[in-house]
């Protein structure tokens, strides 16, 4: 959207108020006995008040009216959004979906959370430790109504259809290849302009970072100055008819009415934001000598459990890069895993599996099911002559890795209609290509 402004950095102590009332943000002090502008001070905490203070977080808002002027909460119908585990029986196959489906305008309109459904996930909001893994498939713009999410932090990626989000804290255009973090009891809604679909990864109880670099040093990977977080924004609307506000909480929806926007907060100030990142900034580390180095070098985001090293979820990508490995089969290799591998695309083709992955599908390998390339891939692989190529030219696959053992929802394995119950046939044409009389090469 032409005009947008952004401020970058991420986790940044941000301060920002719209033109139309400079000097909205009271000087030297957060909560003023008068406000300017007759506003009201409204602190958002993301964290507890005494977390140390490279993990505090908090932003004031300054606003026309508090969000605590509203009707009571009543619940909603939740559709295909659950946090029930336990619909169908676990299921540890590989899996795959072809592109889900985008509800066609003509038929029926479906705002972004009507067109919300679970694949799968595991844990549980009430103790503030889990994830959930959902699609998001709609046509049309939410009006006069938002969303806010009680129980955790989306990561939202789009991979058909450009999103507009207005939160109360400004607005945001995010594309497709490029991902927001909408943080935990943070109001938005979301306009969309066609047929539109993407990928969400919700996770409860923590906040995504940026992962740790060790030896790597002080650049790389998803770079802090890349991160984009929104400019001030207010609109002073009165909605006579009922504006309805949408909450995610523990696990189900809820919605209550006021008869203004929420999205009246006229200045700000804090390091508690939502943030876009555009996937063409990654700056990708790669081997360049022999072997295949682990996927963890391609993380963009963490979210981190109380056990180091172990993540709740990693937000993975496979971006366009030079491969130059010597005496290596270069694409993924065979794994069995003590994590669980949601992958999706956003456009292309994945390396591992050139056919049946398709952009707005995805796959599941489960905690220690085994999995790697098909046949084909092998045995191409196996025989190529290794010189320097392009890998993943004008293709974007990511990858949501958890340690817990996810389970999907009734509506994954079944509703949906998607499955690839033929998945397992792309592994069956591999063969033995075990020699008992192999000699080393004499050099």
């Amino acid at each position: 959207m032409a005009g947008l402004k952004y401020m970058s950095g991420f986790g940044n102590e941000f301060s920002s108020e719209d033109p139309r009332c400079p000097g909205s943000l009271p000087e030297g002090q957060n909560n003023p006995q008068v406000c300017p502008y007759g506003l009201y001070a409204e602190q958002l905490s993301g964290s507890a008040f005494t977390c140390p203070r490279t993990t505090n977080k908090r932003s004031w808002l300054y606003r026309i009216l508090p969000s605590v002027k509203h009707k009571p909460f009543t619940q909603m119908p939740c559709g295909d959004l659950t946090e029930n585990w336990n619909e169908v029986e676990p299921d540890p196959n590989q899996l795959r979906w072809m592109p889900f489906t985008i509800p066609k305008s003509t038929e029926e309109k479906v705002d972004f959370v009507a067109g919300l459904h679970t694949v799968c996930g595991a844990g549980d909001a009430k103790s503030r430790s889990g994830i959930g893994i959902h699609i998001y498939a709609c046509n049309t713009s939410m009006v006069d109504r938002c969303f806010n999410n009680s129980d955790g932090d989306f990561l939202i990626v789009p991979q058909q259809g450009e999103i507009l989000i207005t939160t109360e804290f400004g607005k945001m255009m995010v594309e497709p290849n490029e991902i927001c973090v909408i943080q935990q009891g943070m109001r938005f809604s979301v306009d969309v302009f066609g047929e539109t679909r993407g990928y969400i990864l919700e996770v409860y109880g923590t906040n995504f970072e940026l992962p740790d670099l060790g030896p790597i040093g002080a650049n790389g990977l998803a770079n802090p100055r890349d991160f984009l977080c929104p400019v001030a924004w207010y609109e002073d609307r009165q909605v006579a008819t009922g504006y309805t506000i949408i909450n995610k909480y523990q696990g189900k929806l809820f919605t209550c009415q006021q008869d203004f926007s929420p999205f009246n907060v006229v200045a700000w100030h804090g390091n508690y934001t939502p943030y876009k990142y555009n996937l063409k900034n990654f700056m990708v580390i790669n081997c360049v000598a022999f072997d295949h180095a682990d996927p963890s070098i391609f993380t963009v985001l963490t979210a981190k459990s109380t056990r180091p090293g172990v993540a709740i979820a990693d937000f993975v990508i496979f971006p366009p890069r030079w491969g130059v490995a010597d005496h290596t089969f270069r694409p993924p290799y065979y794994h069995r895993n003590c994590m669980s591998e949601f992958m999706g695309l956003i456009k292309g083709h994945y390396e591992a599996k050139e056919e049946g992955f398709q952009p707005g599908g995805a796959s599941l390998h489960s905690m220690m099911t085994p999995h790697g390339p098909d046949a084909e891939c092998f045995e191409k692989s196996s025989t190529a002559e290794l010189k320097p190529e392009r890998v993943a030219e004008g293709t974007m696959a990511f990858m949501f890795e958890s340690s817990f053992s996810m389970a999907v929802t009734k509506w994954g394995l079944q509703t949906c209609q998607k499955l690839d119950k033929s998945y397992y046939q792309c592994w069956e044409p591999i063969r033995s290509h075990f020699d008992p009389n192999w000699k080393p090469s004499k050099h």
